[in-house]
């Protein structure tokens, strides 16, 4: 039971940590500001919390698994050959209007990735998570594309995760037209058959 109680309040300091973020911006909040956030003491989340770099990683952590959650919901409901349809199309929020909407977390994305600058464990943190999405992602272009290669799968992979970082950075963050999700998305179709294409030709 202890364990348990101890998880919710790590849950809970980390949400707060990501409220904190979301309504102040970049720089990484105090123990007080996020005390504050939380509705709870200072005490209490140096007590759960004393190394702050821990705290940031468990924010990384929840926020790979909010996704991880939302794609599972979208998988189990498709067969195999819409699958990568899915993974795309979520990432690029085009699932909102059938119930599994990409989560509103750029402006604490944003913060994340500043800090990984100076910052070695966040950065690896988030570069395993990137790593991982290309891998998922090149798994499920080869289940799609069998013909092409596990280098090319790959090399898409990789393009694919890039594409929609960048995407949201000009969208999200920059405050470009949300019409360009389609654009970006349609972009990727593209890339892939241009992929299958070169496989064909070659």
């Amino acid at each position: 039971m202890v364990k348990k109680i101890s998880e919710i309040r790590r849950l809970e300091i980390v949400k707060a940590l990501y409220g904190a973020i979301e309504a102040r911006g970049i720089n990484l909040p105090s123990y007080d500001r996020i005390a504050e956030e939380g509705g709870m003491s200072r005490q209490l989340v140096r007590h759960y919390f004393e190394n702050a770099d821990d705290m940031v990683i468990a924010l990384c952590d929840m926020l790979a698994d909010t996704y991880r959650d939302c794609l599972m919901r979208g998988i189990v409901s498709a067969d195999d050959s819409k699958r990568l349809s899915v993974f795309l199309d979520f990432y690029f929020d085009l699932l909102s209007e059938k119930g599994l909407p990409k989560p509103a977390d750029d402006t604490v994305y944003d913060a994340l990735f500043a800090l990984a600058g100076t910052n070695a464990a966040v950065r690896e943190n988030l570069k395993n998570q990137y790593t991982l999405l290309q891998m998922t992602l090149a798994h499920e272009i080869q289940i799609s594309y069998p013909d092409l290669s596990p280098n090319e799968c790959r090399e898409l992979g990789y393009l694919i995760v890039i594409t929609m970082y960048g995407h949201w950075k000009m969208v999200a963050t920059l405050g470009f037209s949300r019409d360009n999700n389609t654009v970006a998305r349609q972009a990727l179709d593209r890339l892939i058959e241009s992929y299958v294409a070169a496989h064909e030709g070659g």
